[in-house]
């Protein structure tokens, strides 16, 4: 598909801008670290994977979901469905993987050296949802191919999901304010800001869970699920306690030599949480 590049990108940058002013419109949370610091590494660490990807991985999901459609490869190109539902089933499928892939993260030492990149951003907006270590990313895409080829997922249904899990991604990350009663709305069909922000907690038992990044039913159905911080949206402490003094972990270089500094042993899913 020639125009995948165009939309994916035009759905980053539309929902990115979007988010952006509604942050400044109607922020949850004051911010503790100067947004341009922030931003320009945050951000630059997105401009640093795409190349990299585009790089190491030149078909991207959508090529390799165009070769598995010509070659009649995986589950949905043997199965007598209708395309619609293999569309739909597997926008459902991935979102899964990527759930299982989330808490796999969590809970193998080696990846959480590279997932708490992620985690170490000591305020949440919009941009946390884009800063990835660049070997967590390689390893997503990877992941996420193996899974494609295997389900068979049409070409349609992957472009669907990556455009989706994109702008999720950012919407959920947003220091935005939605209604409560919207809110609870919402987070039956998609992750909401204040249902993932818990996620970011200082605090391990909120860390470990509310792994969703698209749909919730994950959590809910795998018991992951968290419906509020002990604290409140506004107070609650975001990152990881060991760097909460260390403003070193907004800085782009730093961001790529930290999972390869100190030890792996206080990851997330495996931490006591009587300390």
């Amino acid at each position: 598909m020639n125009s995948e590049p165009i939309i994916r990108f035009s759905a980053f940058f539309g929902v990115l801008l979007a988010m952006a002013l509604w942050e400044a419109i109607a922020p949850c949370r004051q911010l503790s670290v100067s947004k341009p610091v922030r931003w320009l590494s945050n951000l630059g660490i997105v401009v640093l994977n795409t190349a990299i990807l585009r790089l190491v991985f030149p078909m991207a999901a959508v090529g390799v979901a165009a070769i598995a459609t010509e070659r009649s490869w995986g589950l949905l190109n043997v199965a007598n469905i209708p395309y619609w539902q293999a569309v739909v089933l597997s926008v459902i499928v991935l979102d899964g993987v990527i759930y299982l892939q989330h808490v796999m993260f969590h809970a193998l030492p080696t990846l959480w050296r590279l997932h708490k990149v992620h985690h170490a951003d000591i305020d949440f907006d919009v941009t946390t949802g884009l800063r990835f270590h660049p070997l967590e990313i390689l390893l997503s895409m990877g992941i996420k191919m193996a899974a494609i080829l295997l389900l068979g997922a049409p070409v349609l249904g992957v472009l669907i999901f990556e455009v989706l899990l994109n702008a999720t991604a950012m919407f959920n990350h947003g220091n935005v304010t939605l209604p409560q009663q919207l809110d609870r709305v919402l987070r039956l069909f998609v992750v909401t800001p204040d249902m993932h922000r818990v996620h970011h907690s200082v605090v391990p038992q909120e860390t470990n869970s509310n792994f969703g990044f698209n749909l919730p039913w994950w959590d809910y159905l795998f018991g992951t699920y968290r419906d509020r911080p002990a604290a409140s949206q506004q107070t609650m402490t975001i990152g990881l306690s060991e760097y909460q003094r260390n403003l070193r972990v907004e800085q782009l270089h730093w961001m790529l030599l930290l999972p390869f500094l100190g030890t792996p042993s206080r990851y997330a899913i495996n931490r006591d949480e009587t300390t």
